[in-house]
């Protein structure tokens, strides 16, 4: 049974484990009244989308946030004077249980501070999942953010009950990451991400071998880094990010707006406001990079190391690219038609489907669902009325198309509200 004590601590364990962008927080409150069933409560209630489109309730919390570390971007550093409690392992699971039962959640987002060592902290965590599949059977989604330096075995078992495991980077330069974080380097990060990468391989292969090979980690791993926290560019963030994709385990890359939460430490920069818009271009870059065949240094290089926060990064790449265009939408290929602003997976894939059986013109375009507005400079279609980008220029074309700056203003403030709601 939740009691008062068990609320204390949640709602102080869910306010740290907020600064984690693994998914978006969003819960609502409402009280229950004659005639419907049952209630909702916002405290760590965030949502995340499975494969199929579906959103997903997840309890967001952290076992502790006491911490050993003292690192300089982290509310939960030892130095800080916050509130701090601890949930016992059975309170975790009583509590994601019953939250379960009353329909609050269907999963589990579980991260924790460092106390003691790294293993005695990762066994804990191990224990709240393992009993919540072994002595509950509970069938719910689970993310499990394993602890930097933690042992193999540790990994391992977690792997056995966790849907996915993570490990944060946090800090895209080694070199910045031992000045922020000066407990940490980047093999106490990368180790146990190796240790995740091998028990998901050695997993894919015993079930090919065994009927009833037991699933590790079958959502894959992912990871988060900090932006703004440094110096470091968009060029350094997404090289990293690049490598880390490159890993056949790694599903996601996670970027998260640097928030001057301590605001003693000199050693960290004072931004007015939390680089949200930049934050937003790193993940449409980080979309270029798995899903429309971009590579790093077609996006930034030694020329244009930061993203263009006034345009996204695929138009930008077509403005600095003009030799590419116009792409006749009834012969270009499918990773031709992707290049194209305005063209996404989805309308490239419907394109080449379509054109097999008849021309497409700007009308069809427009069913198909291609943003005509953007992609009419970049393309030849039966119907066209626009100028190309060759005859107009980069520059006119650029001021066609990117956002004013009362729009950029608004763009961030939106999401600024979607990260604090």
């Amino acid at each position: 049974m939740v009691n008062e004590s068990m609320i204390s601590k949640l709602r102080v364990l869910v306010e740290a484990a907020k600064y984690d962008v693994s998914c978006a927080s969003s819960g609502v409150s409402r009280r229950s009244h004659a005639g419907q069933l049952g209630n909702a409560a916002a405290w760590g209630i965030c949502h995340s989308f499975s494969e199929d489109g579906r959103c997903i309730s997840l309890l967001k919390i952290m076992l502790t946030n006491h911490c050993m570390y003292d690192c300089a971007y982290c509310v939960n550093r030892r130095s800080n004077d916050v509130p701090r409690a601890t949930f016992s392992v059975s309170e975790l699971v009583e509590l994601t249980i019953e939250f379960y039962r009353r329909n609050y959640i269907e999963g589990l987002f579980l991260s924790s501070g460092v106390v003691r060592n790294p293993d005695y902290t990762m066994e804990r965590l191990v224990r709240v999942v393992k009993d919540l599949r072994q002595k509950h059977r509970f069938n719910g989604y689970i993310h499990l953010k394993s602890i930097p330096g933690a042992s193999r075995e540790l990994v391992d078992e977690a792997g056995l009950y966790a849907d996915r495991l993570s490990v944060n980077v946090e800090i895209p330069n080694e070199q910045s990451l031992r000045m922020l974080a000066p407990e940490k380097d980047f093999k106490s990060v990368f180790t146990p991400m190796a240790y995740i990468q091998q028990g998901i391989l050695q997993g894919k292969e015993d079930a090919r071998r065994f009927r009833h090979a037991l699933r590790f980690s079958p959502s894959g791993q992912s990871t988060q880094m900090i932006v703004g926290a440094t110096p470091d560019s968009d060029r350094d963030i997404l090289r990293l990010s690049s490598a880390l994709y490159a890993r056949p385990t790694m599903k996601r890359v996670y970027y998260s707006g640097y928030i001057h939460v301590n605001r003693y430490d000199t050693r960290l920069p004072v931004p007015a406001t939390p680089p949200l818009v930049r934050e937003n271009r790193l993940y449409q870059a980080d979309w270029l990079l798995r899903y429309y065949y971009f590579q790093v240094d077609e996006i930034v290089d030694d020329s244009f190391p930061n993203l263009d926060l006034d345009i996204d990064p695929k138009l930008a790449w077509a403005l600095r690219h003009p030799e590419f265009f116009p792409v006749d939408v009834n012969k270009a290929c499918y990773e031709e038609l992707l290049r194209v602003p305005g063209i996404g997976v989805k309308s490239a894939q419907r394109m080449v489907m379509a054109r097999r059986f008849s021309s497409l013109g700007m009308q069809e375009l427009k069913k198909i669902g291609v943003v005509v507005k953007k992609a009419r400079y970049f393309i030849v279609a039966p119907g066209q009325d626009s100028r190309l980008l060759p005859d107009l220029g980069a520059a006119r074309v650029r001021s066609l198309l990117s956002a004013p700056g009362a729009v950029r203003k608004a763009e961030g403030l939106q999401l600024k509200l979607c990260f604090e709601s």
